[in-house]
Formats: structure tokens, sequence, C-alpha cells
């Protein structure tokens, strides 16, 4: 069951579940421009595509463009089936009267409006002057009734201007609406979540369920006081080893432990905890902003997190705000430009089981507390991860 609203990663996880009766499906996206058009996903097979906003990366069209793949019903009565052609007639018995359709000369079609449902019918222009009684009156040579080409539904009155409904809450998830990263005195020490979920209104299906509550996870807090704040992860990963300690500085570099740190990986809100595997306390956040073209698309949702910075222009000091659709070209910008920031480490993916990525490497740029993974095919922000500031390093960003 796919409901508009929902985001692309658990529309994914469904397509996987049922990958026995749907074998088939495409992605398709921009990798140099990722929010300049939809994020889609068509079945072949089964003649549907799904198309998401690509910002809130949520379903905002279920559009039905082969429609001999597919039975459809509205309220228990076929309006399409192999005995049921979906004739403009038929539409019309089904639904009832709305407005005249409305001809669109550049896909050259008569389009069928309804709230929130759209139906299509094929014309060629030299048929449209003799659209002045409505569509029902349109005939082809042959006498035959139009029949519809492609169904879409949505949300609102126009297709065009539509936008994703609300997350549909179910199986008690809960969900980041956004994620704010808490400074005090230019020191950043932690995240306050606000999360979405199911409500206890003890009221049945007809009340509002939905209601909105806030959590604050702070460096050095416990695992414990995590899991009570945003419930258990989604899985929990043991790091084995560190690759980036090459960087770190001598002293941390050659120190060993006896103990294995370990992620807490939220996929629903788009974040990793890093608990150190000694006294179990916060010491890292991981920040996704899950854009397609990236190795870890669609393992996370979209972490729709604000960071204010500390900008320099014309040698005074100003706060701006970086969000997942903030470019790393305007951040470098904000800061004082090119030369105010070091060289990048290369961050090669791969795993065990398969080492080749065919996304590429991406570049790790280090600001304050804060390392920027960005990709470069776009600029764009892939991962923000939040380190916990020492006293000596404060000092000197200050």
């Amino acid at each position: 069951e796919f409901t508009l609203g929902m985001p692309f990663h658990q529309i994914v996880a469904i397509l996987k579940k049922n990958c026995k009766i749907i074998k088939n499906v495409h992605v398709l996206y921009c990798d140099t421009n990722p929010l300049s058009t939809n994020l889609v996903l068509i079945l072949p097979n089964d003649g549907i595509k799904l198309i998401f906003d690509s910002v809130l990366q949520r379903l905002k069209i279920i559009e039905v463009c082969n429609m001999s793949k597919l039975k459809l019903k509205y309220c228990g009565l076929h309006f399409n089936s192999p005995q049921v052609p979906p004739t403009i007639k038929q539409i019309e018995y089904s639904f009832g009267a709305t407005h005249p359709g409305a001809y669109d000369s550049v896909q050259q079609v008569f389009v069928l409006n309804f709230r929130g449902l759209s139906f299509s019918f094929p014309t060629e222009s030299k048929f449209e002057p003799r659209y002045v009684h409505g569509l029902g009156s349109l005939q082809y040579p042959n006498g035959a009734p139009p029949v519809v080409a492609t169904m879409r539904l949505y949300t609102g009155n126009n297709v065009a201007e539509t936008r994703p409904p609300l997350i549909p809450l179910n199986h008690g998830n809960v969900y980041a609406d956004k994620v704010d990263v808490i400074k005090k005195a230019n020191v950043t020490t932690g995240l306050k979540f606000h999360l979405i979920k199911e409500a206890s209104t003890g009221m049945g299906h007809l009340a509002d369920k939905r209601c909105l509550i806030e959590r604050v996870v702070s460096f050095g807090d416990n695992a414990q006081h995590v899991m009570t704040s945003l419930g258990g992860p989604s899985k929990t990963y043991y790091k084995i080893d560190d690759k980036m300690r090459i960087h770190a500085p001598s002293p941390y570099k050659l120190s060993t432990s006896k103990f294995s740190d370990y992620f807490f990986n939220y996929f629903t809100l788009g974040v990793d905890i890093l608990i150190d595997g000694c006294n179990h306390l916060v010491k890292k956040f991981v920040l996704h902003t899950n854009f397609p073209g990236h190795y870890n698309f669609n393992m996370y949702y979209r972490c729709q997190f604000s960071v204010s910075a500390t900008a320099k222009s014309d040698g005074n000091k100003e706060s701006v705000d970086i969000t997942p659709l903030t470019k790393w070209d305007t951040i470098q910008e904000c800061i004082g430009g090119v030369s105010f920031v070091k060289r990048p480490v290369i961050l090669n993916r791969a795993s065990s089981t398969n080492t080749t990525n065919p996304f590429g490497s991406t570049f790790c740029y280090g600001i304050q507390n804060m390392i920027f993974e960005v990709m470069p095919v776009n600029n764009h922000i892939a991962s923000l991860t939040l380190l916990e500031q020492r006293k000596q390093d404060v000092s000197k960003t200050t």
C-alpha cells in the first residue's frame, strides 16, 4: 500500500519486501542538481510512477502511466479493467460531475480534474476546435470515445502546485520534523529533536493522533538517556577500527582501547550517535542529508537539521544557518573564502562484500568542531559530523 506523504525510504522498503511481485524498479534523479527535479521511482512492469518532492523526500504524486497493467476500483466498483475500459463516460459515471476538462496544447491531451485526482485523455491538436461542448462531446473519426492514458493522485486542486502531505503515522514510528544544533557560548553542546509521533488520545481513529514532542541529547549523556529520549535505535553498530585515527593529534593516534565504541543508528531520524565504549557516554553525532548519488543513499531519512555557524564578513563576525540544502561553496564564502579552509580528507566508502563504489569518493572538510562530507559532483553536503569541543579547542576558535 502506497500512501501520499510516505518517505522515500519507507516505500523502497515496501518494494523490497514485495520483490517477488514487483520485479523491476528504476530510480530517476539529477546527480548534478538533485533539488531541481523530482525524485522518481518508476515501476515499468506495473505502469506506475511514484513522484517524490526533492526537498522533503516524501511521496507527492502517484501516477498510473499504463492503465492496461492495473485493475482500478472506486467505491468498490471497477472503473478500469479488461472488461471496463476507462472511457470518459465511465469516468463520469464512477466519479460524478466536475468542471469541464482543459486542453494542454503542449502534451496534446485533455485533462479532467477532480480534487486530488486527474485523468488525461490523449488527442490531436486538430480535434481541439471541436471541444466546445465539453470533453464528453470529443469523438475520434471512428466514433470511439476518448480513453484515459494517465491518472494522477495528489493533494490539493492542482497537480502542478501540489506538495506532499504530512507523514502518515503508523506502527508506532517516530519521525524528526527538524533537528536543531544547540550551542552555548559558541560551543556545540548537543541536539534538540522535534519529533512527530502518534498521540495517545483514546478517542479512536477519528481523532488527530499526531503530536509534537521535543527531546534533547547532549555530549556526555549516557546511552540510557539517549534511548529514554529517542527510543531504541534502529540498529547498533560496533566500530572495529578507527580509520580516521591517523589524522588525530599524536597522543590520540597511538592510543589503544580494550573497549569498542558503538553507534546508535536512528534511520528514521537521519542521525547516528557514537557512544564511547568505555564510559558509555555520547561523544559524536552524525547527521545525514540522504542525497541521491551518495553511497549511503536511502539508508537514512533526510535529517532536517539547522546549525548556526560564525561567518566572517568584512572583518565582522555574524551568524549564518546551515541546513541540508546549503551547498559547500556557500559555506566557504560565509567563513571567509577558500583560504580559510584546510585541504580535505578524501573518503572512499566500500563494503566488505563489494569493494567497488559507483558513486566515487567524497571530501571531508573540518571547520571548528564540525566535519562536512561534501559530494564533489554537486557540492552538496552528504553528512555533517559534530564533535565534542575540548576546552583548548574552544580557546583556539574564540
